[in-house]
């Protein structure tokens, strides 16, 4: 069934925005709108202006944001809060202008206090300090669910704003970037091993102690999720959040420590040297392990497992590897 809806899929060249449309596609929609950073540069208020008044989308997926690892979180601080508060600033509002009532924002569980103490609920947020090393990123994100919230709790009953975040964990699957300092841990880590491979080199070194354990969704998961909890209906969508705890968890159920996780992909790419851990690089939060019982109870559940899907991602990077981002 083809379905007229005029979607904007903001960031579609990103691993979740590329994934998001694809999904969109399987499903029947055939009105998507994107454009390359060339085309819309999302920083510019007056760009996104002219472009929401010309296009008017009846919904719009909010992917786009300046992302990275630790590394380049540290490196580029004023980058990843300006680009990221502008982006999200001149969507929502411009998208609000031209009368749009549906739009989902893709927070981060950065945002989630650093040590948690338990499985984390959406409740957290804001209740302690965030990691200080992706602290500039945290802080943008958070205000765009802010931005979404302000926008519902002061427009729903005047213009039917409806806008939506889900905060996914750590994502992986086709699409990622590629590059060893400026990505994130299973891209670096794949193109890392697989590069040893290639070149007979006696040992992989990781980036910290390998002890922190991570929460990772397949990409084709997410999207999934991304797409249910846009059409969910209203009335049930209000049932189980509220107007300042809006947002909704999208995890995996378990979580894997780094050491294992890098043991996994030696062995799917083949590797037969040795993995040493460099201490004196930051290793982040120790555990981040989200609570997904809300998304579980509106109807979604993660299916694709981790082995199966680092399977999937390494025969992907090995098709696409000339192509992929890793500059």
């Amino acid at each position: 069934m083809i379905k007229k809806t005029k979607i904007y899929v903001a960031g579609h060249r990103g691993m979740v925005g590329s994934a998001i449309v694809r999904k969109l596609k399987s499903l029947g929609y055939n009105n998507i709108l994107t454009r390359s950073h060339d085309e819309l540069d999302l920083t510019n208020q007056t760009q996104v202006q002219k472009f929401f008044a010309a296009e008017k989308p009846d919904q719009v997926y909010l992917c786009a944001a300046k992302v990275g690892g630790i590394h380049a979180n540290n490196t580029f601080p004023a980058e990843f809060i300006y680009d990221n508060l502008m982006i999200e600033s001149n969507v929502i509002h411009n998208a609000w202008k031209v009368g749009v009532k549906k739009l989902l924002f893709l927070g981060s569980s950065c945002i989630y206090p650093k040590l948690p103490d338990q499985i984390i609920k959406e409740n957290a947020m804001l209740s302690g300090q965030v990691e200080l090393t992706n602290e500039p990123y945290a802080i943008a994100k958070i205000a765009g669910i802010k931005l979404c919230e302000s926008y519902n709790r002061q427009y729903r009953e005047t213009h039917g704003t409806d806008y939506r975040t889900v905060i996914p964990a750590s994502l992986y699957g086709p699409g990622d970037n590629y590059h060893s300092e400026n990505s994130h841990v299973i891209p670096a880590l794949i193109r890392k091993i697989h590069n040893a491979k290639a070149n007979q080199l006696p040992e992989v070194v990781v980036w910290g102690s390998g002890r922190p354990r991570r929460e990772f969704v397949y990409i084709d998961d997410m999207s999934a999720a991304v797409i249910h909890v846009m059409n969910l209906d209203l009335a049930q969508y209000m049932e189980h959040t509220e107007d300042m705890v809006s947002h909704i968890n999208i995890g995996f159920g378990d979580d894997v420590a780094i050491k294992e996780l890098a043991k996994k992909l030696v062995k799917i790419v083949g590797y037969k040297g040795k993995l040493s851990f460099d201490l004196n690089k930051p290793d982040g939060v120790l555990r981040k392990l989200m609570d997904s019982s809300l998304i579980e109870s509106l109807g979604w559940k993660a299916s694709v497992g981790l082995e199966d899907g680092l399977a999937l991602t390494y025969a992907d990077y090995l098709k696409n590897k000339s192509l992929l981002r890793s500059d």
